[in-house]
């Protein structure tokens, strides 16, 4: 599964987890950090993403429009890189199903 980390996340990310996630890239990569979520959304439906992000705007729009892209929120308050990349790392099997999944469009992440 490639990954696409939203704005509200580090680019960090795309380094501590391309181990396990290669082809995973941030917003930032290509100049989507301002981007409405609509534009970041067809961005990762068009190029295959699953768009990663803390924010609550994703699943609605999976809500709305169906997927791909599938979408993991990670509702995990004030943490630090190094604990969302442990998370992912912790939950890396049930992501595998995740994408999977023909029927389900959100994944929630707690640690």
């Amino acid at each position: 599964m490639k990954l696409l980390f939203d704005q509200n996340l580090s680019p960090k990310l795309v380094g501590h987890l391309g181990d396990i996630f290669p082809g995973s890239s941030h917003v930032l990569t290509f100049n989507l950090d301002s981007a409405e979520d609509d534009e970041i959304w067809e961005f990762a439906r068009i190029r295959e993403y699953a768009i990663v992000t803390k924010d609550v705007d994703y699943n609605n729009l999976g809500v709305l429009r169906g997927f791909p892209p599938k979408v993991l929120w990670l509702l995990l308050g004030n943490c630090t890189t190094s604990e969302i990349a442990s998370v992912f790392r912790h939950r890396y099997a049930e992501i595998e199903l995740f994408e999977k999944d023909t029927s389900t469009g959100t994944l929630l992440l707690r640690s």
